[in-house]
């Protein structure tokens, strides 16, 4: 009898695979977790920064928040592909020159991995799960339609332009006169015009090779874009979020009465249950054995599969 569990265990668990996606210019790649008689498929896309396919990264976050979505999600009988996005992780050689990156390279990824993760799953189309600058991602990938998506899953994302999400987190975490000049170099990028001097403590934000992908960038408007988009959207926000608040899912959602809201009480960027307190907020971020918050995968797998492909 044990030998009988132990093997329906076995047969029902999900399969890790490691895939490529050919891109120039080399390939990208990401991990396919895929249970049995998989219902529908979603591509994972990671946040803003170094973050790679587990939702990790350099600069201090340890969380795993995308594998324990995914997870979470193979549970629920959803296959998901995670990805490391060009320039990230082992999809690092397909970065190339910094220089010429454009916002519109993410995207045009984004339908790339909707149309193969469906091949893959077996299924006539994928999910785009964004989360955090992956929302907008995910949003700029549906412009114009696309019927390799089945529909988004907007996840701590901005509803408001960059610039204006930007300058509510440098007001607190600046002090003057650097404020002045990022907010100077912001207004500059935003007419589209590079910046030729910026002070070194803000090298990190403003370096010279960065620019470009950050004017392609900061004239995308979240509202507008949900707003064109017809298909099915599930925006999902915490409230102890430190970076993006509850006015984007708001704005959000204003601007697509159709979407489905979802506010995670007590619930960080990162998904999981955190105090609004900043420093114990921010602890969460390092701890990968703490779980999504609950409700959070629940809650998109029941998107997801109360709305099957048309």
């Amino acid at each position: 009898m044990l030998s009988l569990i132990l093997a329906a265990a076995l047969t029902s668990a999900p399969v890790s695979t490691e895939i490529t996606l050919a891109a120039k210019p080399a390939p990208l790649h990401g991990t396919l977790l895929a249970p049995e008689n998989a219902s529908a498929v979603a591509v994972i896309l990671p946040g803003s920064g170094p973050t790679d396919r587990d939702g990790n990264s350099p600069m201090g976050v340890r969380g795993a928040t995308y594998r324990l979505l995914a997870e979470g999600l193979a549970e629920q009988g959803i296959a998901t592909v995670r990805i490391d996005k060009r320039g990230i992780a082992q999809s690092a050689a397909a970065g190339g020159d910094e220089a010429a990156l454009r916002f519109t390279d993410y995207s045009t990824d984004a339908r790339a991995w909707a149309a193969e993760a469906a091949t893959r799953a077996g299924q006539p189309c994928a999910w785009l799960i964004g989360h955090s600058e992956g929302a907008l991602v995910a949003l700029k990938a549906v412009e114009g339609g696309d019927d390799k998506v089945c529909g988004l899953i907007l996840l701590s994302g901005a509803g408001r332009p960059a610039g204006v999400v930007l300058r509510e987190q440098l007001e607190s975490g600046l002090p003057e006169p650097l404020k002045t000049q990022a907010f100077a170099a912001l207004s500059e990028l935003e007419a589209g015009r590079t910046v030729a001097d910026t002070p070194p403590a803000l090298a990190a934000l403003f370096r010279p090779s960065v620019q470009p992908y950050l004017i392609s960038w900061l004239p995308l408007d979240p509202a507008a874009l949900i707003a064109a988009y017809d298909g099915p959207v599930f925006i999902g926000q915490g409230t102890t979020d430190i970076q993006v608040t509850t006015t984007d899912a708001n704005a959000l959602a204003a601007a697509d009465p159709k979407a489905t809201l979802k506010l995670w009480d007590g619930v960080n960027h990162l998904l999981k249950t955190a105090p609004a307190d900043r420093a114990a907020n921010m602890a969460t971020y390092a701890n990968p054995d703490l779980p999504l918050a609950p409700g959070a995968v629940e809650d998109v797998a029941g998107f997801i599969k109360a709305h099957p492909r048309r």
